[in-house]
């Protein structure tokens, strides 16, 4: 108690006679007077391509950070994990004051340049609500808010990086210290679900050590207000393929006699799920018990489950949960890709030799990935199949008619944390006071982040800072930012940099 006192004393002589400046009005006028600066250097560094899977587009990232975190004056250093690159970014202001850790994405998914509404996906288009492409130099004088900026990582995340390096900027340009100390751990391999950065934690306690991880990663909830998610799920991922022939055979001559493995496949997918989308492998919800107050926090958040099926195109939701929130408490299981033989213009009469799925199990802190992956396994071969390693030998094909390979591999655990906590309270304060309106609490999101190797290894709280617009497109073609999110998204960082941490 006398640390966090002493701490609270320092971080208020700190921002002691400057407090008056740093309300609503004044925080959005220094972002607004921040904007055209912020949106020229995220078009920059989205001209950086951060697939994941290309080692040199993620040294070239890797560099541009080195280069913009030291000439701001942050200790940097780069951590390699088995060869995969980690940036720590520290600003010390005063050893008794508490530390945040500020989680930031810096990779991106794949992206299809014949699917983009735009020569290349890398070189961002700022477009009208009509999409149509708009003069960047717009953005440094009349822009509107409704306005999106449109290129692969823009919100997911780089544009949050470029927010929180924003309200950097604004502090310094003005003279004041946040009141506690900075560290900034950039992440180049999310997209992969980080595989190594368990490891890097591990062996880097010291490094990462914090009081709180602030996740700077994911969209707002669906009504646009500001967000702050206490949790997120983690994730599974698995191939399911089912055998057929050895080769593909011609359906007429073969028709009729020959097994069709999408048959096979179809009916095994169609037997894990009921009509209203619950899950039917046993087990697989065991441990997930919602209180009534838990539901009642829940009911809290405000949406219509009617109209956001509607937004989305569909005439019902599925029935896992009572409403969308309660729906996010429990696993999913989801098909995320299918293959077998060719489609389109390259269709041809042939029964498949193989039909494959690919899936997806997002996780909650009650169920472990390990265990549900194992029961789906066992679900297979409880429909009758025999599961082999790769490719069925002649003598496995001669002896089972149902052959399959099911693949798997856990990425992260799933974390929460409970909205009473000093975290919790910090957060909410700073972004009421930033942006003039009460923060929207979320219990958890929908989809995944890398962030349980800090809570196991290091013990940290960790709540997310959602920037981006719901609508936001991530991951798929013609993925965008509202300038007004970017925007509010500069003045949250500043809230939260000149809040003062009440322990």
């Amino acid at each position: 108690m006398a640390r966090f006192l002493l701490c609270f004393i320092v971080s208020l002589m700190l921002v002691q006679g400057q407090a008056q400046n740093w309300n609503a009005s004044s925080i959005m006028q220094y972002s607004k007077d921040a904007f055209p600066v912020a949106f020229d250097t995220l078009v920059h560094f989205l001209r950086i391509p951060n697939d994941s899977h290309d080692s040199l587009a993620i040294v070239a990232n890797v560099h541009w950070c080195e280069k913009t975190y030291r000439s701001r004056g942050f200790q940097v250093q780069t951590i390699y994990e088995s060869g995969v690159p980690f940036v720590l970014a520290e600003w010390t202001i005063d050893s008794r004051l508490p530390t945040v850790l500020f989680y930031t994405q810096i990779d991106g998914q794949p992206v299809d340049p014949t699917a983009w509404h735009q020569p290349d996906p890398y070189q961002a288009a700022l477009k009208d609500g009509n999409g149509a492409i708009l003069d960047h130099a717009l953005a440094r004088t009349t822009w509107n808010p409704d306005w999106k900026l449109y290129a692969r990582s823009v919100s997911d995340s780089k544009g949050p990086a470029i927010c929180l390096l924003t309200a950097i900027d604004i502090l310094k340009k003005y003279g004041v210290h946040p009141a506690f100390n900075v560290k900034v751990i950039m992440d180049f391999q999310e997209e992969l679900s980080s595989p190594k950065l368990p490891v890097a934690v591990a062996d880097h306690r010291e490094l990462f050590a914090a009081d709180m991880l602030v996740v700077m990663d994911g969209a707002r909830h669906v009504s646009n207000m500001p967000t702050l998610t206490f949790g997120a799920r983690g994730i599974a991922t698995a191939t399911l393929t089912v055998f057929g022939p050895k080769v593909p055979l011609h359906s007429g001559q073969y028709g009729n006699f020959a097994p069709n493995p999408v048959f096979g496949l179809a009916r095994l997918l169609a037997a894990m799920k009921d009509e209203d989308g619950r899950v039917l492998i046993p087990g697989y919800y065991d441990g997930i018990h919602l209180t009534a107050e838990e539901k009642k926090l829940l009911r809290e958040v405000p949406e219509n489950a009617q109209e956001l099926s509607h937004q989305f195109g569909f005439a019902e939701p599925e029935k896992v949960g009572d409403n969308y929130q309660e729906a996010l408490q429990y696993p999913t299981l989801n098909v995320r890709g299918l293959r077998a033989a060719w489609t389109g213009d390259a269709v041809r009469t042939i029964i498949p030799d193989v039909a494959l799925a690919e899936m997806d199990v997002r996780l909650v802190p009650e169920t472990d990935g390990e265990r549900l992956m194992q029961s789906i396994r066992q679900f297979i071969l409880d429909q009758g199949f025999h599961l082999v390693d790769g490719e069925p030998t002649d003598e496995e094909r001669n002896t089972f008619p149902k052959l399959a390979a099911f693949d798997y591999e856990v990425g992260y655990a799933a974390y929460r944390t409970d909205f009473d906590t000093p975290i919790g309270t910090w957060l909410s304060s700073a972004l009421t006071r930033a942006l003039g309106e009460a923060p929207l609490l979320m219990r958890t999101t929908g989809g995944s982040q890398p962030i349980s190797p800090f809570i196991t290894a290091l013990g940290l709280p960790a709540v997310s800072v959602r920037i981006p617009n719901p609508d936001n497109n991530i991951h798929s073609p013609n993925e965008n930012l509202r300038l007004g999110n970017f925007l509010e998204g500069i003045a949250s960082c500043v809230g939260v940099l000149t809040e003062s941490i009440k322990q």
